[in-house]
């Protein structure tokens, strides 16, 4: 016998699935605050507590952190994002810099083989706004703008395995670059990221993986072992 009727998990369901349309879409980033229980109760038509169960559901899954007294905020994007998100938060910087300078590296090689021209003008697009980004000094726009950039390289490289895994560590990367940013920009920190773009136009695979290789390394203040 069913713990709920068909009819109450369906409007369940159709309400989880339009909440993490907001999530996925980008409606709703990662870090912001979701309109309270009342005011979706009002947007979506439904109960308080069909509301409830849908934001607990996706709480459970890793795409929504429930903070008592403040609201409720957007943690990941997808279920393996939140999954990852929650798994490896507290892991080592370094072991976090080890993995993405195996991933990018991976990545900025075959971007170099298999950029289109599509790409390169999306590359530039987003190499001039994480300059402009650095230059503004606010942190969080940068932050944001060095994780499209390093997205887009990703995407470059049209394996479509490698950019679902990567976007799925995209919160996990951006925590771990504001935590290394801190909230003000040193001008002693900016890291030109000009020659990976122009090593992956070039075709040149070997010097856009080494270029992708060492920048996490950089951020963390070392070499690579």
């Amino acid at each position: 016998m069913p713990l709920t009727s068909p009819r109450r998990s369906a409007l369940v369901d159709q309400v989880i699935a339009q909440l993490r349309n907001q999530i996925t879409s980008g409606e709703w980033p990662v870090g912001s605050r979701i309109p309270t229980e009342p005011e979706l109760v009002e947007l979506l038509g439904v109960a308080r507590n069909t509301v409830r169960e849908a934001v607990r559901a996706l709480a459970h899954n890793g795409l929504l952190d429930i903070r008592q007294g403040s609201g409720t905020y957007v943690l990941a994007t997808s279920e393996l994002a939140g999954v990852m998100h929650r798994r490896f938060a507290g892991a080592d910087p370094r072991h976090i810099a080890e993995l993405r300078s195996t991933l990018e590296s991976s990545a900025a090689r075959l971007a170099a083989e298999r950029r289109t021209e599509r790409d390169l003008v999306q590359l530039d697009a987003l190499l001039a706004r994480r300059e402009e980004a650095w230059a503004s000094g606010d942190a969080e726009l940068f932050v944001a703008a060095d994780v499209g950039l390093h997205m887009a390289v990703v995407t470059a490289s049209h394996n479509d395995v490698l950019i679902e895994l990567y976007a799925d560590l995209g919160d996990l990367v951006a925590d771990w670059l504001r935590t290394d940013v801190g909230t003000e920009l040193d001008p002693a920190d900016h890291l030109d990221h000009a020659r990976l773009i122009e090593a992956i136009r070039r075709g040149d695979g070997d010097t856009a993986a080494a270029e992708a290789a060492g920048y996490p390394f950089v951020c963390l203040g070392k070499t690579p072992a």
